[in-house]
């Protein structure tokens, strides 16, 4: 009975209008799984390792089309290479360079979305994704696709910071852990997409196509953002309480109450000038004292040292931190980046195609589990990931370890799905519930930043350690070991220091404090 009332408030709450709003926004993370694993299905032929690979896989009509294309080759390679020769090492800091962006667009899209508005910065992560796949597609050095990774990553980076803001102001207050969700569901699609594009074009230089189709969802997610408003409560807290207010209606329907979720916005927009007149110091210079330093917590422009100097944010600064970094150092992306190239002989079918069930199953676990957070709670859905993900690494580990290829497989499953339980979809939506609307945007940028840093160490080294290890100790697998000692750690960081925010209305209910207003 509980559960179809509540299935019933989610109806009555969730308008065509925000789905569409959900749908435009999310295509900014969309990229983000786009581009991350783009290269790992045709890092073989991309690396010129395989001049051609059999496409005995097709039908016969698509092996047709191939063929016919093939027939076309030299025109096409006349302008553009079929292939950019690299070794492993090269290959790694190609790959890494989209995190190395990432960072950038992390730190710096907080700032921006604070002071610009969130609409304003979403607009930029579409225009670098264009410039970026662009470049990457065209790419005849590995300077240039570099180059182009370290572009896309700016807006992936960007992306991933605003959108799960965006959201999280849009959303219901009933249904934000289910619609934060979204970010990682739309993160999984875009890594099946090119995860399934890769298995079909990973011969010649079919690849370009994998690259070249991030241009058109890069335009279609700019395109889509002229339809889309600002946020709501951010133009409450520094433009129009009015404006705002009429957009939050048009996103919640005609006939729905907004009142409890405008309650403190104010009763209507004032300009500088006039909240000064309203606010005279020369009437009570400790209320206006006050009152400033009031009025600057709530426009939201703390700025990133802001946050990090003051005592008040700083447990949840490392909270959301700790549970950014435990997202990437439990091993996710060695699976998601590396997966074909390390399970190419270690397990019993088409390791390319074996990626696509993976990403697959990550897509269908996510949303199976995206109301999770909700009923069972942030913390314990962290802790059943990490847990999940620890023990899935340690029978990876000895799987691989003694040529267990079935088993390898189906750990490899269990691995995927149990990052989809908390690690997937709660590390974006924990810094909005752990810190007010004045500090978000800055802790949002140090926690996708910290999270680009973790990216890149796995990028980078997974493949350089796991190829040490293995010729140190015999056989393969070894690196999984390193993964489920820190799945141990982050455990324990989540248990002691990160609070639960399911249920709690904001911060200081959270950490349990009574705001201060003196």
């Amino acid at each position: 009975m509980t559960s179809s009332s509540g299935i019933r408030q989610c109806i009555r709450d969730v308008s065509p209008y925000l789905l569409f709003l959900i749908a435009i926004s999310t295509l900014g993370p969309l990229q983000f799984g786009f581009h991350l694993a783009e290269l790992n299905a045709p890092q073989d032929v991309i690396s010129c390792r395989v001049r051609q690979q059999s496409v005995s896989r097709f039908s016969t009509a698509l092996s047709f089309i191939s063929s016919s294309s093939d027939k076309d080759q030299p025109t096409v390679s006349s302008a553009l290479p079929d292939c950019v020769p690299m070794d492993d090492a090269q290959f790694a800091v190609v790959s890494s360079m989209f995190t190395l962006g990432g960072l950038v667009g992390a730190l710096g899209s907080g700032p921006i979305a604070s002071t610009k508005g969130r609409l304003v910065a979403m607009k930029l992560t579409s225009l670098f994704y264009i410039i970026g796949s662009v470049i990457e597609t065209l790419g005849v050095s590995i300077a240039m696709l570099a180059v182009g990774r370290v572009l896309s990553g700016v807006g992936a980076g960007a992306a991933t910071v605003i959108v799960p803001i965006y959201i999280s102001e849009v959303a219901p207050p009933r249904e934000r852990g289910t619609f934060g969700a979204m970010t990682q569901v739309s993160i999984n699609v875009g890594i099946l997409v090119t995860q399934t594009m890769g298995y079909f074009l990973s011969y010649g230089s079919a690849w370009r196509w994998i690259l070249g189709a991030g241009i058109i969802i890069s335009a279609t997610h700019g395109f889509g953002l002229f339809l889309v408003p600002e946020s709501p409560a951010w133009l409450a807290a520094n433009k129009s309480a009015t404006h705002a207010r009429r957009i939050l209606q048009r996103i919640r329907g005609r006939n729905y109450d907004i009142s409890e979720e405008t309650s403190t916005w104010g009763d209507s927009a004032l300009t500088p000038e006039e909240e000064g007149l309203l606010n005279d110091p020369s009437d009570n210079p400790r209320r206006g004292s006050t009152s400033s330093k009031t009025s600057a917590k709530n426009n939201g422009h703390l700025g990133f040292m802001e946050v990090v100097r003051d005592p008040l944010y700083r447990p949840a600064l490392i909270a959301a931190v700790g549970v950014m970094c435990a997202q990437q150092l439990c091993g996710i992306n060695s699976i998601i980046m590396y997966s074909v190239s390390l399970l190419r002989d270690l397990l019993p079918i088409n390791s390319a195609l074996l990626t696509i069930i993976i990403s697959a199953i990550n897509l269908i676990t996510t949303v199976a589990c995206s109301p999770l957070p909700d009923k069972l709670g942030r913390k314990t859905c962290l802790l059943l990931s990490i847990f999940g993900q620890g023990a899935s690494a340690l029978v990876l580990a000895l799987s691989i370890l003694f040529e267990t290829k079935i088993l390898s497989a189906i750990t490899v499953l269990f691995f995927v799905a149990f990052f989809a339980v908390g690690l997937g979809p709660v590390p974006f939506i924990l810094a909005s519930e752990l810190v007010g609307q004045e500090a978000v945007g800055a802790t949002q940028s140090c926690c996708l930043g910290a999270n680009y840093i973790a990216t890149f160490l796995v990028a980078q080294f997974f493949p350089i350690i796991n190829v040490a290890l293995n010729e140190r100790f015999g056989g393969a697998g070894w690196v999984y070991f390193i993964f489920t000692a820190l799945a141990v750690l982050c455990g324990l960081f989540v248990l002691w220091r990160v609070p639960e925010t399911k249920g709690k209305k904001d911060a200081d209910e959270v950490w349990g404090r009574t705001r201060r207003l003196d």
